[in-house]
């Protein structure tokens, strides 16, 4: 929380000091209504309003018009101005920036909402929590700290009295907040499941209606918010005891207090203005334990959001980059992997050893059945896992040195599944580098041959051409179209390295063979290592390696290859329109 709030100190120390100006003129009300009431009785009603009076008079009138308003209304418009419309964006900035810097299996384990709504759940906490501490506990600190004060002058022992109250109090709220706390995260925890839940469904809605499983999603959903409920009651019944417990001791205050200043009235040792003092602080104090205690309930609450929030949030498997990481310089593109391997902390599996160097400029075809660890060698010359051992140069310089944005600045990638983002068609190809040019962007459609379908492009709301939104995950296009996108999105992005990951396996041969040519454009100049499973793909590459159980178990061209009538030729044997038959290739 510290690390959340680090930068608004300055603004929360400020808004502190304000919020417990208000709350010491709380006592201060007391101590002139005392006065007021001593001065009254002194002078008599005939007299009071004499010139005698006038200090008095003007003391209370200003106090009550101009002094107390005017510290509360800067203690409130501090918090509502200054705190919260500011904190909550600074945390939120914050966390999102964090979850961002999350390799990808973090993503991977967890519900898109879910995180989401840690990121939003954790952010408000954070905010209330700086906001009721100082709305509520500066100001409640303050004020018993004046009252105390003022019931000393009175006489020490009623001071007395009121501290053994404020520890029966504070007995109270520590045993109760501890458990409010803990029940909160766990209602925390419930709630986020539902989101989850709800959001898995309507992102897969499609795969729902297809499968006719609305009912079965339907209880799991309900299952999901029978635990919320059940973990809501759970809280609820002890706020429910914290309440009863509250008001029966906040109702003894005003007894002690009142009662003892009575008896100190009756032996002459106060006076009728005590007695109206130590009633006022008194019944404010008891009124004022019911606010604050319900406002530390919500904090404790609050924290404990946090908490499961940050569980979500912080596991430790983030690659971090080294201290002293500098830029890629990425002139070439040639790519030396040295010993590579990487069995994602498991005795076996995964990939390695293995030793590849692809030259600058060079375009090399990669192959292998299902497992044999394809994606993983692309996903660890992205930094996106960390090498367990080996290592991978660019250009002589170990990716383990320079920094993961730089690293993958300089590597464009098309796959399979290509990414949309609900945005514009300009939106989604701009991504590639978003400082590219308009007309940098529409050449780039061009190439990729989707300038001409963009343009005919209407989006429910009217927006037409590149302004048109594609829809969630672009499935308001055909696959093709969406591939074509992506194209033109890496070849906007000019990086010297081009990776196409089963960049056209999704797509019928019919419309692969209408964006061959975009394609063979794209790599043009670049150094390419492109995957497929469809062989036809590869055939013009200049190098071909074939991946088996991790290792590669063979290289050289496609004539080189088929003539060695090894696992190469056993998969161009069995395809069937150019794609590879996995199951007969196992």
């Amino acid at each position: 929380m510290l690390w959340c709030l680090s930068g608004a100190w300055p603004a929360l120390w400020l808004a502190a000091a304000l919020s417990a100006t208000a709350g010491a003129l709380e006592a201060g009300t007391a101590l002139i209504l005392g006065l007021v009431i001593d001065t009254a009785l002194a002078s008599g009603p005939e007299l009071f309003f004499d010139g005698g009076n006038i200090a008095v008079i003007a003391l209370s009138v200003g106090f009550f018009l101009i002094l107390r308003p005017v510290f509360f209304g800067l203690s409130a418009a501090s918090n509502s101005i200054i705190v919260q419309p500011n904190v909550n964006p600074l945390v939120l900035s914050r966390l999102h920036r964090w979850s961002l810097g999350q390799n990808v299996t973090f993503f991977d384990d967890d519900f898109a909402g879910r995180i989401a709504q840690k990121q939003m759940q954790a952010a408000r906490a954070v905010t209330d929590v700086a906001s009721e501490t100082i709305n509520v506990v500066a100001f409640a600190l303050a004020s018993l700290v004046g009252s105390v004060l003022l019931l000393t002058a009175i006489n020490v022992w009623v001071a007395v009295g009121l501290a053994v109250w404020l520890g029966l109090y504070f007995a109270l709220i520590k045993w109760f907040l501890p458990r409010v706390r803990k029940r909160s995260a766990a209602r925390a925890g419930a709630r986020s499941m539902v989101s989850g839940q709800v959001v898995d469904t309507i992102t897969n809605i499609k795969t729902v209606k297809l499968f006719a499983h609305d009912d079965h999603e339907d209880r799991a959903a309900l299952d999901a918010m029978e635990s919320f409920r059940q973990r809501s009651l759970e809280l609820g019944y002890l706020s429910a005891g914290f309440r009863f417990a509250l008001m029966s001791l906040a109702g003894i205050l005003p007894v002690l207090l009142i009662g003892a200043t009575l008896l100190l009235w009756q032996r002459g040792a106060a006076s009728a203005g005590d007695i109206a003092a130590a009633g006022a602080i008194s019944i404010r104090i008891a009124q004022m334990t019911g606010w604050v205690s319900f406002t530390m309930m919500a904090i404790y609450a609050n924290i404990g959001e946090v908490e499961d929030g940050m569980r979500t949030l912080t596991p430790r498997t983030r690659l971090e980059d080294n201290v002293d990481a500098k830029p890629l310089e990425a002139a070439h593109g040639e790519v030396r992997i040295e010993g590579l391997g990487f069995a994602y902390g498991r005795d076996s599996g995964g990939i390695g050893p293995i030793d590849l160097t692809i030259g600058a400029g060079e375009k090399l075809g990669v192959v292998g059945a299902s497992g044999a660890g394809k994606s993983t060698l692309v996903a660890l010359m992205l930094r996106l896992y960390e090498a367990e051992q080996g290592r991978i140069l660019i250009d002589g310089q170990d990716i383990r040195d320079v920094t993961q944005e730089s690293l993958r600045r300089a590597i464009a990638m098309v796959t399979q599944e290509t990414a949309m983002f609900n945005r514009s068609a300009r939106d989604n190809i701009m991504y590639g580098r978003p400082d590219a040019t308009e007309a940098e962007m529409v050449a780039a459609a061009r190439k990729a041959e989707a300038h001409e379908f963009i343009l005919e492009l209407e989006d429910h709301k009217g927006r037409t051409g590149y302004d048109a939104h594609l829809g969630e995950r672009g499935v308001k296009l055909s696959g093709g179209q969406r591939q074509r996108i992506a194209l033109a999105r890496a070849i906007v992005k000019d990086a010297p390295i081009l990776v196409l990951d089963e960049a056209t396996s999704a797509l019928d041969s019919e419309v692969e063979a209408a964006i061959q040519s975009a394609l063979e454009r794209v790599m043009e100049g670049k150094t390419v290592m492109a995957i497929a499973h469809r062989l036809s793909t590869l055939r013009e590459m200049d190098r071909i390696v074939v991946l088996d159980q991790g290792r590669i178990a063979e290289a050289g061209s496609h004539d080189e290859l088929l003539a060695q009538g090894g696992l190469y030729a056993g998969y161009w044997e069995r395809q069937s329109g150019g794609f590879l038959d996995l199951k007969a290739a196992e």
